[in-house]
Order: C-alpha cells, then sequence, then structure tokens
C-alpha cells in the first residue's frame, strides 16, 4: 500500500519527500500514520529498483532537499500494479482505497472495469466481522448494540459502494 501510494503520488509530479510523507499522510494517515522509519526505506527499495529518482537541491535555509521523480518503470510499476490488483488489494479496506485514488492512471476503461469488477466480486460474496462456524451472522443476530453497530455501519457502506460501483462499471462498460 505505501510502496502504491509513492509511485501514485510521483506518477502525478515530482515531490520533495516532505511534501510526498505529507500526501500519503492525508491518503492513510487517518488508518495508519506514516513514520520516517517506514517511508523512508520504502523510498529507498523503489530507488534501488529504478523505480525512482532523486535529485538533491539546495534547501531554503541550510539543509539540501531531495526531489523524488518517478523514471519511466516506476510509470510501468504503477500501471502493472493497479492493472494487477490483488485479493488482499481489493479486499483489505484500506489497500482498496489506494488502489482507488490512483486508478485513473489506467487510461484503458476495460482494465479501470476489470480491477473494479474484482471487488464488486469481493464485495458480493457473504461475510461478516462474526460467525456461527462457518455461517455469517448479521446485525439482527446480536443483542448487543454494539455488535449490531459494527455490522449496520458495514452494511450500509457496502451497499453504497455497490451502488457507486454498479453506476462506474455502467460508465466505463457503456
Amino acid at each position: 500500500m505505501l510502496e502504491l501510494a509513492i509511485l501514485g503520488f510521483l506518477y502525478e509530479q515530482p515531490l520533495h519527500g516532505y511534501e510526498l510523507k505529507r500526501r500519503v499522510a492525508h491518503l492513510t494517515g487517518h488508518v495508519r500514520p506514516i513514520a520516517d522509519g517506514t517511508l523512508y526505506p520504502a523510498i529507498k527499495r523503489l530507488e534501488r529498483a529504478g523505480l525512482l529518482d532523486r535529485r538533491t537541491e539546495p534547501g531554503s535555509r541550510a539543509a539540501p532537499r531531495h526531489t523524488l521523480t518517478l523514471t519511466d518503470g516506476g510509470r510501468d510499476e504503477l500501471l502493472r500494479r493497479l492493472r494487477e490488483a490483488g485479493d488482499l488489494d481489493v479486499s483489505d479496506e484500506n489497500r482498496w482505497f489506494t488502489v482507488l485514488a490512483f486508478l485513473r492512471h489506467l487510461t484503458d476503461p476495460a482494465e479501470q472495469a476489470a480491477v473494479l469488477r474484482r471487488r464488486l466480486t469481493f464485495l458480493e460474496e457473504p461475510s461478516s466481522f462474526f460467525y456461527e462456524g462457518e455461517r455469517p451472522l448479521g446485525a439482527e443476530a446480536f443483542d448487543d448494540p454494539f455488535r449490531r453497530g459494527v455490522l449496520r455501519i458495514a452494511r450500509a457502506t457496502s451497499e453504497a459502494e455497490l451502488g457507486w460501483l454498479a453506476e462506474t462499471l455502467a460508465g466505463l462498460e457503456g
């Protein structure tokens, strides 16, 4: 998720490390705060893989600033990761939002639709946070108002997303 966000933001424009961290934090920080000890090793990995270039510029004060730019290989890698979003990328909500944030960079509507269809397939499978054996339990199965709340909120979110997916797929495929 972090590498995808880095690639996605740099696909849009070169950024200084601090600005990149800020943008990633806005996208994912409410769920997973981004520490320097997480971000900068990910940047180094992408650099070593030839997906990013770093250019050092004089800082506005004393410290130099590093501008990160996506290479052609980095652009290709972002598009591949979007096109081939895996099971975890479409089932984990935080990863899904990261994929969704950059899906517009796939310019082929059929490729965009294929990714959305994988999410749709996942959402259409019966599931719950709570089970009785293998059977998913709905909100109605609980007297506990907090578990009912978890399930009602999840159901409302899923229904909203299913409606959005249907509308968006109709536009992409129609």
